[in-house]
């Protein structure tokens, strides 16, 4: 388990600095001169000249990729362009808004997706299964700005219930109002994000209830409840875990669309803001933060899988006896 994490510890380095590289070309490549988003309408070419030399877009690519990882080694990403403000002080701020949107999120999804998706499984030749199913489909073709706008329209302006967006400037010294302010971006990423769950839920609990091993156990006086919760939960959740990971990491590069619904002033609407003004050490320093954490999650989903499934530990050391042979 130690040579799998090294390798996996390894690999994530690996894959940040090839992230690191792609987004450095990438923003260099995209139409738009950084230098003009400081100088007003008009400017002459030695205002433009200037501008340039001031922010390093003058100098030799080769220059300003030393310099960009100079800073990501020594955890320093950047002042911004425009504010002159750090990036990464300005980035922890935004994540007190993202990063508890995007949990809560999860967490409420996974509440109702686990019971409705085992549910849809139990009664899946019943009306109610093919009710449930028909809804989850429906769940996932709805676009989540659609269904945001939908409870702004009932709870903020036709009851009056909860605020149709916007945080409030204290952030979470109240922590009561946050957690209002952020109540239906929570319920719209939920909902959208559990639809795709159901599904995937109901999948793996049909392959446990079809499976030989569920009634290898009830042939052998099991009742269903303990023979599911022995030998049915850990094969069912094996493959759910992986989709966890990957809706958790899906809804934290989204969140851009739900905050700009909803006025918030998260991660998402600061990346927006920092393309429209070509805002270089920003929109580097929020993707590299966000793949980043794409990256950890993807890391922490594989390892959960292996410590449920004893089988995947088994085949990394059949691997190593093998190499050693």
């Amino acid at each position: 388990m130690l040579s799998y994490l090294l390798r996996r510890l390894g690999f994530l380095v690996g894959s940040l600095f090839l992230a690191s590289v792609v987004l450095f070309l990438l923003l260099r490549l995209l139409p738009g001169d950084p230098a003009n988003s400081l100088l007003s309408v008009g400017a002459t070419p030695e205002q433009i000249a200037a501008a340039r030399h001031q922010i390093g877009s003058d100098r030799p690519l080769p220059e300003q990729f030393g310099h960009w990882l100079h800073q990501l080694v020594t955890f320093d990403l950047g002042n911004s362009f425009i504010s002159s403000l750090p990036v990464g002080p300005e980035i922890t701020s935004r994540l007190n808004v993202t990063v508890p949107l995007t949990l809560l999120a999860f967490l409420l999804a996974v509440v109702v997706a686990v019971p409705v998706g085992y549910a849809a499984a139990l009664r899946a030749n019943t009306r109610l299964g093919t009710l449930l199913s028909g809804v989850s489909q429906l769940g996932i073709a709805v676009p989540v700005f659609w269904v945001g706008m939908l409870l702004i329209t009932v709870f903020a302006l036709r009851l009056g219930v909860l605020p149709a967006g916007g945080f409030p400037q204290d952030g979470w010294a109240e922590p009561g109002e946050a957690l209002r302010s952020l109540a239906l971006p929570v319920i719209t990423v939920a909902l959208v994000m559990s639809a795709s769950l159901i599904r995937y839920v109901r999948s793996a609990a049909l392959d446990v209830l079809g499976s030989d091993y569920l009634r290898t156990a009830r042939a052998l006086g099991s009742s269903f409840t303990r023979a599911m919760w022995r030998h049915g939960l850990r094969n069912g959740a094996v493959p759910v875990i992986s989709v966890l990971g990957i809706e958790l990491a899906t809804t934290l590069l989204g969140a851009v669309v739900v905050e700009t619904v909803f006025a918030l002033p998260g991660l998402g609407s600061m990346l927006a803001q920092a393309v429209a003004q070509h805002d270089y050490p920003v929109v580097q320093g929020v993707l590299f933060v966000s793949t980043f954490a794409v990256l950890v999650i993807g890391f922490l989903s594989d390892l959960a899988q292996r410590l449920v499934d004893p089988r995947l530990r088994g085949h990394l050391a059949s691997g190593r006896r093998g190499a050693k042979s």
